[in-house]
C-alpha cells in the first residue's frame, strides 16, 4: 500500500531452549500507515518486546517478511538495514537509555551527528526539540541530574532527532508514577503528531491505549485487532 510505512507479513519467530523450540510469534500480520498511532497490548511474556525489536529492524524473524517504506528487509544487507533504521525510525525505551556522560542537548545531537548532520544544525534542532518537550532550561544537565519524567522527555526528543517516519515506544511510561505517566504519554502523542510521525507503542495501560487511533492485542504469539 502506498501509505504503508511498515508492514509485517506472516511473521514467526522461534527460540531454541535445549532440545525444544519456543514459538514466540505465530503468523503475525499488520501494517502501520502515515499518521497512524497504534497501541500494542499484551501481558508480560506475550512477545511484545520481541515484536517491537523485529519492527525496529533490530531482530530478524524466523519466517515472514518485514517491509519498511517499500523495502523488503529480508533482501537487504545489514548496512542497508542500519541505514533504513536511522532514516525511518525513532525508539523510546522504558528506561530511556540515555548516554549518562552527555548532557540532554548532546544526547539529542548525537543521532544527528552519526547521520552526518553538521554540528551547528544538529545543535539547533536539538534545542528546538527539547523546547517542544519543555526542557529548554535543562539543556546542559546530564541524565543523573534529571527526574525520571525529564529523562523520558529527553528520550522523546532524541527519538525525533532524525525526523523519523515512525516512532516505536516500548512501555515508555512503565517506569513512571501514574501522574507523570499520563503527562509523558500525552506529550509523546502531541510531539509525534506535530512532527508528522506515526507511532507503534507497547503498553499495559488500557486507558492510555484508548487515546491512540488503533489497538492491537498480542496473546500467545498471535495478533488480533480490538478496534
Amino acid at each position: 500500500m502506498s501509505s504503508g510505512i511498515l508492514q509485517l507479513q506472516n511473521i514467526g519467530i522461534k527460540f531454541q531452549s535445549g532440545d525444544f523450540f519456543i514459538e514466540v510469534l505465530k503468523d503475525v500480520n499488520f501494517s502501520i500507515h502515515v499518521g497512524e498511532s497504534v497501541a500494542l497490548l499484551g501481558q508480560s511474556g506475550s512477545g511484545k518486546s520481541t515484536l517491537l525489536q523485529i519492527a525496529a529492524l533490530l531482530e530478524q524473524p524466523t519466517s515472514g517478511s518485514v517491509i519498511m517504506s517499500g523495502v523488503n528487509i529480508q533482501d537487504t544487507s545489514e548496512e542497508k538495514r542500519t541505514k533504513l533504521r536511522r532514516e525511518n525510525l525513532g525508539f523510546v525505551y522504558q528506561f530511556h537509555n540515555l548516554l549518562p556522560e552527555f548532557s540532554a542537548l548532546e544526547n539529542v545531537m548525537i543521532p544527528q551527528l552519526i547521520c552526518g548532520v553538521k554540528r551547528k544544525d544538529a545543535e539547533q534542532k536539538a534545542k528546538n526539540l527539547l523546547e517542544q518537550v519543555e526542557l529548554s532550561h535543562r539543556l546542559d544537565k546530564t541524565p543523573k541530574t534529571l527526574s525520571g519524567g525529564e529523562q523520558q522527555r529527553v528520550a522523546i526528543a532524541r527519538a525525533l532527532a532524525n525526523s523519523p517516519n515512525l516512532i516505536i515506544a516500548d512501555e515508555p511510561t512503565g517506569n513512571l508514577d501514574p501522574q507523570n505517566a499520563e503527562i509523558i504519554f500525552n506529550l509523546l502523542l502531541e510531539i509525534v503528531q506535530k512532527n508528522k510521525a506515526s507511532v507503534l507503542l507497547a503498553t499495559h495501560n488500557v486507558e492510555l491505549a484508548k487515546k491512540l487511533s488503533r489497538i492491537i492485542l498480542l496473546n500467545n504469539g498471535t495478533l488480533s485487532s480490538l478496534n
